[in-house]
């Protein structure tokens, strides 16, 4: 790949026409139109979230004199250049001049046009240093995926996009990587993430790739990098939705970031009653939390039938655990002429010597869950209602 250095171009120069498009989170062009500031494989513009901490930083070093950094351009067609690093310095460049934020100058909140004419002009031709980059599409990505952007590190699917640029990234990124996207009021509900950092289309690829052939998000990207139609990834995305809310229609905080995709593809062929499961939901999330340590399994585990109990990480007994303690304990206590309740047994009157049939008993453990009894055979015993109800975790 070869470098071509550039100190000849200032500040205006770059920002020259410069726009920004608050619904796609970007900055668009500058440079009169050569410069792309945002290709389609960059992530979208991050400086303004935490109250614009890092944007101001930049326009302060500016004031100050010091330096912002080596940016570097990709010249895919002469002259026509594409920010490789550097797009949310420049865009925080572009965003001041054009009066998006202002910045503390001696203690007071200046914006751009408010400056003195001569800070102004002194912004304005702060040289900058850029090198041009020139190489293969390969070549180029190939670099573009081992940089951090000002200790900013790139996540999967930022890099997923540099990689496989095309049509395909360019149409997913208009949906799921749209932050003013309607649909987010629902989808947020079962997805965990930052959308601007493209963590929602992702998700969204993650759950196709369960449906398709391809091993990886990345196969699935590379097979479709040169169409513009998304309508597998959007439908798929859209039924995996509508079936969750389908089945769970109250949405608790503890579905979000559940793996929905693959309960989609494990489940959605069976049938379910939404009423029943909703009041099923209820009643385990009205459990003390020593009973069921993980609301988020509850789904899953409605979803199995009520099989998968390690879900829940809960401190019931299987029925079989149960039965097995029942009939040890009372083939025991007949011998000895004594109650199968352990604590009518130590006791007095006719209580003593009852033998309780298996309905009229719980399971109780030897030693307190809270206290990391485990429920398996070796810590359950069967107690009459009265003493389980009374024991509490003694």
């Amino acid at each position: 790949m070869k470098t071509t250095l550039r100190t000849d171009l200032t500040i205006a120069d770059i920002c020259a026409g410069f726009e920004f498009s608050a619904a796609e989170g970007k900055g668009l062009y500058g440079w009169g139109g050569k410069l792309t500031i945002q290709p389609e494989y960059q992530r979208h513009y991050l400086y303004a979230e935490d109250d614009g901490k890092r944007e101001k930083s930049v326009i302060d070093s500016v004031l100050r004199g010091y330096p912002i950094g080596l940016l570097y351009f990709n010249e895919p067609e002469q002259n026509k250049f594409e920010v490789l690093d550097g797009q949310q310095r420049i865009t925080s460049l572009g965003r001041f001049i054009k009066n998006y934020f202002a910045v503390s100058v001696q203690g007071n909140p200046h914006y751009f046009k408010s400056m003195p004419a001569a800070e102004r002009e002194k912004f304005l031709t702060t040289p900058l240093t850029i090198y041009i980059c020139e190489g293969t599409e390969s070549e180029i990505k190939a670099w573009y995926k081992t940089i951090n952007i000002t200790g900013l590190e790139l996540k999967k699917q930022e890099i997923a996009n540099a990689i496989y640029s095309g049509a395909f990234v360019t149409a997913a990124k208009a949906v799921f990587s749209n932050s003013t996207n309607s649909n987010l009021y629902v989808w947020k509900n079962f997805f965990k993430g930052n959308v601007k950092r493209q963590e929602l289309l992702r998700t969204a690829l993650e759950w196709v790739v369960k449906s398709s052939d391809d091993k990886a998000v990345e196969d699935y990207m590379s097979r479709h990098r040169l169409s513009s139609d998304i309508s597998e990834l959007e439908n798929y995305f859209e039924s995996v939705i509508n079936w969750a809310r389908g089945v769970f229609p109250n949405q608790r905080e503890e579905m979000c970031g559940l793996e929905w995709g693959r309960l989609y593809e494990t489940y959605h062929t069976k049938t379910y009653d939404a009423e029943k499961l909703a009041a099923e939901v209820a009643e385990l999330y009205a459990a003390d939390d020593d009973v069921i340590t993980s609301k988020s399994g509850i789904y899953e585990y409605l979803l199995s039938g009520r099989k998968l109990t390690n879900l829940l990480h809960v401190r019931y007994f299987k029925d079989a655990v149960k039965k097995r303690a029942y009939n040890q304990q009372t083939k025991a206590a007949q011998a000895k002429g004594v109650s199968n309740c352990p604590l009518c047994a130590e006791g007095k009157g006719s209580r003593a010597k009852k033998i309780w049939d298996y309905k009229e008993m719980e399971a109780d453990h030897v030693t307190a869950w809270s206290k990391g009894g485990e429920s398996n055979i070796n810590n359950c015993q069967m107690l009459c209602k009265m003493h389980n109800r009374a024991k509490g975790n003694a």
